[in-house]
């Protein structure tokens, strides 16, 4: 049978294959064995268990390929960088839209920076005024802002906001990590002086990641992380060349009704299925896997 997997076919293989593999009885299930794809173990109903074929194992690694190939560069580096973060211990989301509390003039961040021949002090200016369409000031009162309001409220949504993995709200130590692939992205980012406070207010440290020598880490504000990759991005190795300032932070509840709503993203499918395996053991193909 000729048949073009949809996204819940797809979605249906990948949840057998990362748990038992128990039958749901539906036509979605008629589907993969129509195609080919899975096929029916077990001498009683009782103890049928769906398994993927090799037809079926193609199917999901053609997926995975299509989906690489669709991923822009940016796309790809917070991915490898989400990946990182994840297998320190974090949970990480990636695009959170949240509410950041920024000054309402602040004027710009100024450093002790070492200049770099050729190139710019810094990267970024006296931009306080810049705007973008993410930007809503709100007051206390809800009235319209004014000069004389301390602060106003913007809608941000940095690429990465991870957390650790932990009961105590005190060693959360929330973090951002800013992800730029192209300098005129960075600079751009850099000059928008509310932009970059929003991040700060946000987290406990603040992170930019991008590819070697596309900036040097003195020409960002000392206050930030520098994250590089070397090489190319899909099999580059991340480095850490400055650490962020650490400054706590309490998240607020907004924030953590943010986290609650969306889906933290999930570890590898590979990574997380290699370390259920024993290497010591001899496999056994009739026995069930634990779910994920």
């Amino acid at each position: 049978m000729s048949l073009k997997p949809t996204r819940s076919h797809l979605s249906r293989l990948m949840k057998i294959w990362r748990s038992a593999g128990w039958p749901s009885r539906d036509p979605i299930d008629i589907d993969l064995l129509a195609a080919g794809w899975v096929s029916l173990v077990g001498d009683h109903p009782a103890q049928e268990c769906l398994r993927l074929t090799d037809a079926g194992i193609a199917v999901l690694a053609q997926s995975r390929q299509a989906q690489r190939r669709a991923e822009s560069d940016h796309d790809k580096l917070a991915l490898r960088m989400s990946d990182l973060l994840t297998a320190s211990g974090r949970l990480v989301w990636r695009e959170l839209s949240l509410r950041a509390q920024v000054e309402a003039d602040a004027p710009p961040q100024q450093g002790n920076l070492v200049a770099v021949p050729g190139e710019p002090s810094t990267l970024w200016g006296d931009d306080a005024l810049d705007t973008d369409s993410e930007d809503i000031e709100v007051s206390l009162d809800g009235a319209q802002p004014s000069a004389a309001k301390a602060y106003r409220w913007r809608m941000t949504r940095p690429d990465l906001f991870s957390v650790r993995r932990t009961s105590n709200p005190a060693y959360l130590q929330p973090m951002v990590h800013e992800v730029k692939v192209s300098r005129a992205d960075l600079l751009s980012d850099l000059r928008h002086t509310a932009k970059r406070t929003s991040y700060q207010w946000l987290c406990s440290e603040c992170h930019y990641v991008f590819p070697h020598g596309m900036a040097e880490p003195q020409e960002l504000p000392e206050e930030l992380g520098v994250w590089v990759i070397h090489g190319d991005i899909d099999i580059g190795q991340l480095e850490l060349l400055r650490p962020a300032r650490h400054a706590p932070c309490t998240i607020p509840f907004d924030v953590w009704m943010a986290m609650a709503k969306a889906s933290p993203v999930r570890r590898p499918l590979e990574r997380s299925q290699g370390e259920l395996a024993n290497a010591d053991e001899p496999d056994d193909t009739e026995s069930h896997a634990e779910p994920d």
